[in-house]
């Protein structure tokens, strides 16, 4: 087998990839608490039960009145009202105001029948205990919020494929809502191979390394929403390479291989993976780095993404991919947009035309704008990452940025 059998664009294999992802699973679903939701991804739209607010309230404290009773009153000529009451919190205003009456309110209490607005209270001043000057007129339905104002009956408040956060959870809450359909969690087997790598708790000897992908590829599926599922160290063994994804193969969605470096190990790490189903492996190599060696199959509906060994390579291709894939498959309606910021690079930065580069960098504060400052290190040095605040990104028709030239840093947040 060829070291690589083709090389493609990381934007046309991430598209063609997703199609056939998106295309080749079934998502399931499962019933939570809302107040579990967070993060989770609608399985069914929701659709508002009732309209909020079930009635016209105050959005500030003050006096409810008519606001015709107030139309030219000013500081020098004040309009005068009888106080007929105070609208308790919580509580069905029992007496409705006439002419030139008003009631005092607080914020979120209920208009009283025939009150149409809301006067503040710094623009009123108590002259008796039944009797209120008003210095500034109020429209019809000013400081007032109207039934219906914050979400109408049959209006859909989540839609399908909406990744939930706080402010949903709570928007849901507010309409009674305490349990709602959500798509199951991605489970997504990671394992690691090569004779060098030893556990994070295993005392280091000549050339061997710890295990780092397992730990920082867990850690970002969990970011977005995905159930990592490690199966640990295989040696560079193709019969053991082969068991373990057979048995990843039964309790996962998504399986990740971070291979081996050498070309052997590469080359039956995609042996292995095109023998476990239809239609096997799609890509085997991008024009990028780093990240060239990456695979990307699909094996009887089970996405699988074989990750370059290096750290800085496995996370660069874990963020344009794995990511991805784990959104579809948790059943999200779009893709996340990448949190990037526009930044004026420090140095000349090499590249290769046709070639997508991502360049760790750090972020500095600049009273113009902000720079990015390259890290320059292989793809095996995981503190070259550490260090970094995010990833230039130069484009496949690029043969170099110059210096003082803006570029695009995507940020490195878990």
């Amino acid at each position: 087998m060829p070291e690589f059998l083709s090389l493609i664009s990381p934007a046309k294999a991430r598209e063609n990839f997703l199609k056939v992802v998106s295309e080749a699973i079934e998502l399931k679903s499962e019933k939570i608490s809302t107040v579990e939701s967070v993060g989770r991804v609608a399985a069914k739209p929701i659709i508002a039960p009732y309209s909020l607010p079930t009635f016209n309230r105050s959005a500030m404290d003050g006096y409810a009145v008519r606001a015709e009773d107030t139309y030219g009153a000013s500081e020098s000529l004040p309009a005068f009202l009888k106080v007929v009451g105070e609208v308790k919190m919580g509580e069905t205003a029992s007496i409705e105001i006439s002419n030139l009456e008003a009631m005092m309110i607080h914020t979120g209490g209920m208009l009283p029948q025939n009150a149409n607005a809301v006067v503040m209270l710094e623009h009123t001043q108590r002259i008796s205990p039944a009797e209120i000057e008003v210095y500034k007129s109020v429209s019809a339905w000013e400081n007032t919020i109207l039934q219906g104002e914050e979400i109408l009956v049959g209006e859909t408040v989540l839609a399908e494929g909406q990744r939930i956060r706080s402010v949903e959870m709570g928007g849901l809450l507010a309409l009674g809502i305490t349990q709602l359909e959500v798509f199951r969690k991605p489970r997504v087997g990671i394992l690691s191979s090569g004779d060098e790598i030893v556990s994070p708790e295993s005392e280091l000897v000549a050339g061997k390394v710890r295990d780092v992908n397992t730990y920082t590829i867990s850690a970002l599926v969990r970011s977005c929403g995905g159930e990592p599922i490690p199966y640990g160290i295989i040696p560079d063994d193709e019969l053991q390479l082969r068991q373990a994804v057979i048995n990843l193969k039964s309790q996962s969605d998504l399986i990740l291989i971070s291979a081996g470096s050498s070309l052997s190990a590469r080359d039956y790490t995609a042996r292995v993976i095109q023998e476990q189903g239809l239609p096997g492996i799609l890509v085997h190599g991008l024009n990028t780095r780093p990240g060239k060696p990456t695979i990307l199959a699909l094996c009887d509906q089970i996405p699988v993404i074989g990750l370059p060994g290096n750290p800085l390579s496995a996370y660069v291709i874990a963020s344009h991919f794995v990511k991805p894939v784990i959104y579809t498959l948790e059943g999200m309606n779009s893709q996340p947009i990448p949190n990037i910021r526009m930044a004026k690079i420090t140095v000349n930065l090499n590249s290769q035309a046709g070639r997508e580069d991502w360049v760790p960098t750090k972020i500095i504060p600049s009273n113009e704008r902000w720079l990015a400052d390259p890290i320059f290190g292989k793809s095996n040095m995981i503190h070259a990452l550490a260090r970094a605040d995010g990833l230039i990104w130069v484009p496949e028709d690029r043969t170099g940025i110059s210096a003082d030239e803006t570029v695009t840093v995507e940020l490195i947040e878990t």
